[in-house]
Formats: C-alpha cells, structure tokens, sequence
C-alpha cells in the first residue's frame, strides 16, 4: 500500500509523474473537473448570492468513489492539478468531495513535468488559494447567467442549438463588423513609379519620392505624366549616401496567444490543435532510455519571463553552439501586457539542451514541428540582436527625386535560429545597391508607372483575431481557442480560405443581441468585467459584488427580450435544381463548414451535396466535364472535374484558362512564400507574377 497519494488531472501526467515520485506515492487521474454545474440547468442560485449548485458530472461517479477509497487508505493525500484558476478549482472541489482539510498543505504546484521539478514542488507543499478558486467560480456564473438565459431565448425565438457567451458573441462581433468594413470600403486609385537603373553593370529599383523638393502624391494617370515630363534623359545625379547599422531585436518567448499565432502562421496549426499537442509536450514524452518528461513548460500562461536556471541554460547552450558574441548580454526586461498575470514562465522548452533533432524520433511530425518552434524562439530569445547595414540613396534628374534602399545582413544574431512570421507570410531578403557615392551618376533603363487601388481591412484569421482579442482584453489565454472553436460549431461565422466570414444566421444573432443586450457585446465593458474577474485573483474584488452589479441590469434587460423580441423565421435559399434521389427541391443550408446543399424534403430524404464552384476551365482529362473547386476530408481546397466519378481528374493547384504557349497542355498556378507563379504541368514552362 501507497503512503501517499497524488491526484493530477490526465492518466498521461499521472503516468510520467508516478516514475518520478517512487514506490511511496500513488498517482492517480481525476480525468478534468470530477464536481461542476449541472449541464441540464443553469445551476446558479440568483436568490442565495449567485451560489452555485454543484453536482458530480455525469460518468465521474466511478472515478470519484475510487478516489475516496484511495483517498482512506493513504497517510495524505496532494492534489497536483494545473497551476491556474482551473486547475485550482478542481483541488477544492476534490479537496470537498474526499474530506480533505482546505487550510491543510495539500496544494502542489509546478510548471514544467521534470524530475527535479516535481520533487521540488512536493518539498513545498501549500494551502489551496480561494482566491484562484473564487476567481474561476465567478467566471463559471458569470458565463451560466448569461449563456443560460440568452440561450433558450434564441431557441425559442431563432433556433434550437443556439447559444451566446460573454466572449463568443464580441468575437463573432468582431468578425461581422470587419465584414461590414469591407463591404463598405471605397477603393482609391493611386500611382507609383519605379525606376529601373543600372550602376557599373548592377542592376537596381529606386522610387518616386518627390519634384522640386517637395513630396507629391500621385493619385492619377495625369499626375505621373507631370512628373514624367519634367525627367529629361536617363542619367540621375546622385544627390546624397546614407549609410546607417540598424539592430533587430530578438522576440520574446511564447505566450498562449503568441503561440496560437505563430502555430498558425507557420505551421498552419488551428489554435484548437496546438494547444492539443502542447498539452502532450507538457504533459510527457516517451524518451526511451531517458524516460517519459515532459518537454515544454505549462501552456497557458500570458507571462514572457524565463527563469534564471532557464536563461543559464540557454547562454551556456548559445555559447557552446554558436559563439559568445551570439549571446544577447543586455539586462533589458521583457515586456507584459497591461492584463497580464505574470503567474507562470513563458512557454519554452524544459530544457534548452533537449534540441528538436535529438527528440525528433519519438515525437510525431505535429509534435515535433510544434517543439521545434517553442524550442527555437526560446533560444533565440535569449541571442544577440541582428545587425542590418542600410543605405539609402536620392537620385535626382531635373528636380524629380527617386529613392533606393538597400540593406544586408552583418551579423545574423539571434536570426540564425529563428525569424519571425506575419500574416503576409513575407521574408525579409537583402536587398543589395552598387557601390555609389555622393556627385556620381547612374542610367535609368526603364521607368514604370503602375497603378493601384487602396484595399479594404483583411478578414480575420485565426492568429490575427486571437492577437486582436488579446490587445483589446477580451478573453484570457485558455479561453482562445474554444472561443473560435464554438462560433464555428454553432454556424456563426465559417473559415474560408483560413479567414473568417460571417454566416446568415450569424448576423440575425448578433443582431439580436444587440438589441436587447448591448453591454455583452460592448468591447470596453468585456474587457473592464475581464480585469474585474482578474482582480478576485489577486484578492481585490468579491467575486458575488461583481456578479450582482452586472445582473441588475442584465435581469432587467432579459424581462424586456423576453417580452418583445419577435421570432425569426430564416427560410431556405433555393439552390435551384431538384434532388437527384427523391426529386424535391434542394436548398442551400449553412453548417459549420460554411454553405451546402441539402434536400427540402428533410427527414424523409437526408441527400445532401457540396457547393461545386465552377473556375472557368474545361477538364484537360476528359474534355468534357468543367474544373470546379473541391474540399477534401481535411478542408483542403483542390481542383476536380465536375463529372466525377466518371472522370476522376483532381489538382491540388489551380487551373488556368489558357494552355501551355509552349507544349499547350495545362498551365496551372503555384503558391510559394514569394507569391504566385503559373507553371506548366508537363514542360519547364513558368511565368512569375507579381
């Protein structure tokens, strides 16, 4: 029999914990939360002080009686959940439900699964803080007074399956608000002139800055023709040289959100499944002879701040693999947001010297991909910024000025091991200039006007709404990802082409809700009630003062919907062709992946057909059918003909509709990280595009 026992979570931290703590300790799962609110009843008791009525969850009953046997049998017992306001729930609620003194040591905390730390943290064993658990308990009401009325009322009023949430509707909000932007958006047409030149045999672009000393905004065709008959030839005075050094700091090491973000952006992750596969990196990895350890940090976390053993590791690693010089040896801090806790460390690797490659053959290829991103903006974290030689050079012909910019890399720093993404996807390239000096002159070969267009805001992506969110304060670290999650799950919003568009029934939701609710979809009151809830953490604020302020108002305002928001019947579109199978019309329906089609005589006939857009082309294949856009199990867009499956032609690259100038088979385009290019199928043929 076990002296102790040990309480976590998930049977995968039980099992690398258990290896660690030796025969004495008995680790055992809770499998999540064994104790919450009844999912059949809002379970908040508005009457008593908002108390919640907790009841055992559905199938934890046989988990739970295991646990209080165990539970007797041990000397003590530690409650090893999650260091956050979640995991700090669920030991209270254990703690209540096996009998275990409150005020007792029975708290252990740690934020990385490794040997040394585990065994430090059960050297210092603590008192479960109330305060983290009023914190998630005000959060679980909050969110049931609202989700649990709104809810129903949409039911009754829209549709069954409906829901509204304190964070979900600013987010689909947000989402309709930049749709509407963009409809809106008036284009504006202006010009730019580009310069091609060439200086001792070495090509360079320069552009348009000025005439007579004096910036000019080229809106039209007119004002570039201006501009170019005031040129007279092709040779440019070089006016003036700037020569500067400019230094690039390295990045700070991952946050959730940063992670979300650039999981996205360079490894196409949805937050929802990064945050799967850090869970497994945190929680432990089968190293062979090395044992089962976990590899990062905990994940949920908004603080950038690295240990003094951590930033140790990373120096020593850094110096030993690239050079002293490559250590970054400034004392400058990292920066915290304004919200931010700071209650954990970054998200990095337990440990600097488990480099990607030498973990990469127990790890699978997400997992793998994933560390190796934590891994590697840790270390650079912790390198010497990069140093940029710039220069900048006016050129000048009969009073009009071009600009070139030139820079190259000196020294890499921190960039050897990692750069960066954006939302662009672009990389920052050298861009080399010729020698040139101040009094000499250059050849211009060819000036180029091109006109443009202003373009509206972008649509969402994941990473961009998950940054935005966090910069206006809506939502926390662990609450991202099911977030968008939800919206989608419920038809507000779809993701098409990895961005955000609202749905139909999206905005006759928001709608409504902003009728009658105005404060949950407020911005500034989402992110003040969020600091609130934060400061019931930190002991500040009772958590029952800032429920009945907010419900006051809010059971005010749910009498008035109750009694005059109408009903809204959404009717079905007609897709405008006849069910194949029982010849009703067929509709088009939204679902979570966006619109389909589906046959009006539901249930009797459950025939269902995806969306075929045409592009165009004809099938190079069979010569009959057309090319129209498909998505595959994964969501995947690829190319298909339209009499599949008598003809099974497919590309995963889009179809053009011209042949081949060279052989005249299919040309199709190509996306790359420089852009777009179009290419043939069978010859070396290609064109670049811009």
């Amino acid at each position: 029999m076990s002296d102790y026992l040990v309480i976590v979570e998930s049977p995968a931290k039980a099992k690398t914990i258990g290896k660690y703590l030796g025969k004495k300790y008995s680790v055992k799962a809770s499998m999540g939360h064994v104790i919450d609110l009844p999912k059949s009843q809002m379970g908040v008791d508005v009457e008593q002080n908002y108390t919640p009525k907790y009841i055992t969850i559905r199938g934890k009953g046989p988990i739970l009686k295991e646990l209080k046997q165990a539970a007797k049998k041990a000397k003590r017992v530690y409650l090893a959940a999650d260091p956050d306001r979640e995991g700090e729930a669920i030991a209270w609620h254990l703690a209540d439900s096996l009998n275990i003194d409150k005020n007792s040591e029975c708290r252990v905390v740690f934020n990385e699964i490794t040997k040394q730390a585990i065994k430090d943290s059960f050297k210092h064993p603590r008192t479960i803080n109330t305060h983290l658990v009023d914190a998630q308990q005000a959060r679980r009401v909050l969110d049931r007074l609202v989700g649990y009325n709104i809810s129903p009322l949409l039911w009754k009023k829209v549709k069954k399956g409906l829901s509204a949430g304190r964070v979900q509707s600013v987010a689909v909000k947000m989402i309709i608000d930049r749709e509407n932007e963009i409809k809106a958006f008036k284009p504006e047409e202006y010009w730019s002139v580009t310069a091609k030149m060439k200086k001792d045999d070495q090509p360079f672009e320069a552009k348009f800055m000025s005439v007579n000393g004096k910036k000019t905004d080229l809106k039209t065709k007119d004002d570039v023709d201006q501009v170019l008959k005031q040129i007279k030839g092709q040779t440019f005075k070089i006016d003036k040289v700037k020569k500067t050094e400019r230094k690039r700091n390295p990045v700070v090491p991952f946050t959730t959100s940063s992670l979300q973000q650039e999981a996205a952006r360079k490894l196409n992750f949805r937050a929802k499944k990064t945050m799967m596969l850090a869970q497994q990196l945190y929680e432990g990895i089968d190293l062979g002879k090395s044992g089962t350890v976990g590899l990062i940090t905990y994940m949920r976390t908004d603080s950038t701040r690295l240990s003094d053993t951590a930033k140790v590791e990373a120096k020593d690693y850094i110096e030993t693999h690239y050079g002293k010089e490559y250590h970054n040896t400034s004392k400058s801090k990292s920066k915290q947001s304004s919200n931010s806790q700071d209650a954990h460390e970054a998200v990095r690797p337990t440990s600097v010297m488990k480099d990607p490659k030498a973990v990469k053959s127990y790890l699978s290829r997400d997992q793998y991909r994933l560390y190796k991103l934590i891994w590697e903006r840790m270390v650079a974290s912790q390198m010497a910024p990069a140093v940029m030689d710039t220069m900048a050079v006016d050129l000048t012909n009969n009073g009009v000025m071009f600009r070139a910019n030139g820079s190259k890399l000196k020294f890499a720093g921190f960039m050897k091991v990692y750069i960066e993404g954006n939302d662009e996807g672009k990389e920052e390239k050298d861009r080399l200039l010729p020698a040139m000096e101040e009094g000499d002159s250059t050849i211009s070969e060819k000036i180029e006007p091109n006109q443009h267009f202003t373009q509206p805001p972008p649509r969402y992506t994941e990473a961009r709404l998950v940054r935005t969110m966090e910069e206006l304060g809506i939502g926390r670290p662990s609450t991202y990802a099911p977030t968008l999650d939800t919206i989608q799950r419920r038809g507000y919003v779809a993701l098409e082409d990895k961005r955000f568009i609202p749905t139909e029934l999206g905005e006759i939701v928001l709608e409504l809700i902003e009728e009658f609710f105005p404060e949950i979809l407020n911005v500034e009151f989402t992110a003040e009630m969020e600091s609130s809830l934060d400061s019931v953490e930190e002991g500040e604020q009772d958590w029952v003062e800032i429920i009945d302020r907010f419900y006051n108002d809010f059971e005010k305002r749910l009498k008035t919907a109750e009694e005059e928001m109408e009903e809204v019947e959404i009717k079905d579109e007609p897709a405008g062709e006849d069910c194949e199978k029982c010849g009703h019309e067929m509709v088009f329906k939204m679902g979570r992946y966006g619109k389909f089609m589906a046959c009006s005589n539901f249930p009797n006939c459950r025939n269902t057909k995806a969306i075929m857009k045409e592009i165009g082309v004809n099938c190079p294949k069979c010569k009959e059918g057309n090319i129209v856009e498909r998505k595959s199990k994964k969501r995947r867009l690829f190319y298909g003909c339209d009499r599949y499956p008598e003809c099974d032609f497919i590309s995963w690259d889009k179809p053009i509709a011209r042949p081949c100038p060279k052989c005249e088979n299919l040309l199709v385009e190509k996306k790359s990280k420089k852009g777009i290019h179009v290419q043939c199928t069978e010859c070396d043929y290609k064109e670049e595009r811009n």
